[in-house]
């Protein structure tokens, strides 16, 4: 009996997925998305998760700044080691989830981070401080790559309809952590602050409990289950792991450049606002907020027109010709008054959202595609570094270089962006068909360790 339920319980997530296609908008692919129940329980987790930490974002630096007494050179360090730390969180996460489950993981992130955040409720020494904020950044870094891993396996060849929706419930949380936050900046009071970080890490424990209600996708050490009848797979993942696969490294690095909209959205706009233009410092929020109504808006229709890799690697060069667009209006804004200089930071912004959109589903699809399948957690890892190597390395460059320069940093920025995105394009074809050249033409090529492309199964 119980295996009987278990089977009518997998049929009716496998008529939700396939009935999510038909449903169209937002409100329809998040009842019933690719995945069926378990991708609908991670997502309202990621949504949860990302609530908590739309609130430390926006309070963590008031945080350390009145609570904690760190002044700006000590919080600079801080932050700092905490995205160095971040680093090492996606290539640990991949190289585990190559040897144990992935639910078990992502639950210990979860729990790691609710103990650091408990932490800081009690630790005031600034050494400690470093450890337990590195810890943090760790513990979200590979928290984000074992999501990712999870949502390929279940999710299968509608990875982008996912990723989407897993766009929108991220930023939806973020903004409403923000707006949490909000309230209780507005009461100021150490307590206010306590409470914060308390409901932060609540969100964690919350996200635990909800990932616990998933199963554990099939394929350990594989993002794919073989099809019925298909050609068993090889027992062992190829011999060449991603830290010696080129090709790879090379998509890797590329696309840490391709990342830098974060920072940009994030420190380059707000900064080059305050000390280069007449625009007014409100106009900062609204920074977050156009990204934020966008992306929920209108990441479905971008990534419902990247469904196979070899759109992903076209859509690359898009990526390059919005920031390009963006560098330009942010190169412009200095010679404006206020109000005009705030609708070009606006565009500009309207552009950093746009690349933002066509960067995660070209980079989440290209990822996936460009990887082996019997060794995709470990690249999947490595992939990661792109984004945090990108928190650690775009705010630096961004205040010391690019701002320094002026409005010529900004269009030196856009030109070396746009050339990386052509020259990623241009590579990912290529490997995409050097895969397809040397691919098996037999059913078996859907389990080849060395095809890129192969259907995937839905892991349910």
């Amino acid at each position: 009996m119980r295996g009987l339920g278990t089977a009518r319980r997998r049929g009716t997530d496998h008529q939700e997925a396939d009935g999510a296609d038909a449903g169209g908008g937002l409100i329809a692919q998040l009842r019933r998305p690719p995945g069926g129940r378990d991708a609908r329980t991670m997502l309202l987790g990621q949504l949860v998760d990302r609530t908590g930490s739309g609130v430390w974002a926006a309070s963590s630096v008031l945080f350390f700044t009145f609570v904690v007494g760190l002044d700006a050179g000590r919080l600079g360090l801080l932050l700092g080691a905490g995205a160095v730390a971040g680093i090492a969180g996606p290539p640990l996460a991949g190289h585990l989830a190559d040897r144990l489950p992935v639910r078990p993981l992502l639950i210990a992130c979860h729990l790691l981070r609710l103990l650091t955040l408990g932490a800081m409720l009690v630790v005031t020494r600034f050494e400690a401080l470093m450890v337990i904020v590195a810890l943090t950044c760790l513990g979200d870094r590979a928290a984000k790559t074992l999501e990712m891993l999870f949502a390929t396996r279940v999710a299968g060849d509608r990875r982008a309809t996912y990723q989407a929706l897993s766009r929108s419930a991220a930023n939806a949380g973020c903004a409403l952590g923000a707006g949490l936050a909000a309230l209780g900046l507005a009461v100021g009071t150490r307590s206010a602050h306590e409470v914060l970080i308390l409901g932060n890490a609540l969100s964690f424990l919350a996200a635990a409990a909800l990932v616990w209600r998933t199963r554990e996708p099939r394929g350990h050490g594989r993002l794919t289950a073989p099809a019925a009848g298909a050609a068993a797979p090889p027992a062992k993942a190829p011999a060449t792991g991603p830290w010696r696969d080129r090709g790879y490294l090379r998509f890797v690095l590329l696309d840490t450049a391709l990342n830098v909209d974060a920072s940009l959205l994030d420190v380059g706009l707000p900064l080059w606002l305050v000390h280069h233009t007449d625009a007014p410092h409100a106009v900062i929020p609204a920074f977050l907020a156009l990204n934020t109504v966008l992306v929920v808006a209108l990441q479905l229709p971008v990534s419902a027109k990247v469904r196979a890799p070899r759109q992903a690697a076209g859509a690359v060069a898009w990526y390059g010709f919005f920031l390009l667009g963006a560098c330009a209006l942010l190169a412009l804004s200095p010679e404006h008054g206020p109000w005009a200089a705030s609708a070009t930071l606006l565009a500009a912004a309207a552009l950093v959202t746009a690349a933002e959109m066509v960067r995660s589903v070209s980079s989440w699809e290209l990822s996936v595609a460009l990887a082996p399948p019997q060794a995709r957690a470990s690249y999947l890892g490595v992939a990661g570094l792109s984004s945090s190597v990108q928190k650690a390395v775009g705010p630096p460059l961004l205040t010391g270089a690019v701002m320094a320069a002026g409005p010529p940093g900004w269009l030196a920025l856009g030109a070396g962006v746009t050339a990386v995105a052509l020259l990623q394009r241009r590579t990912g074809l290529r490997r995409l068909d050097a895969v397809d050249a040397g691919a098996p033409t037999s059913r078996s090529a859907a389990t080849s360790p060395h095809s890129g492309t192969e259907p995937l199964t839905t892991g349910q």
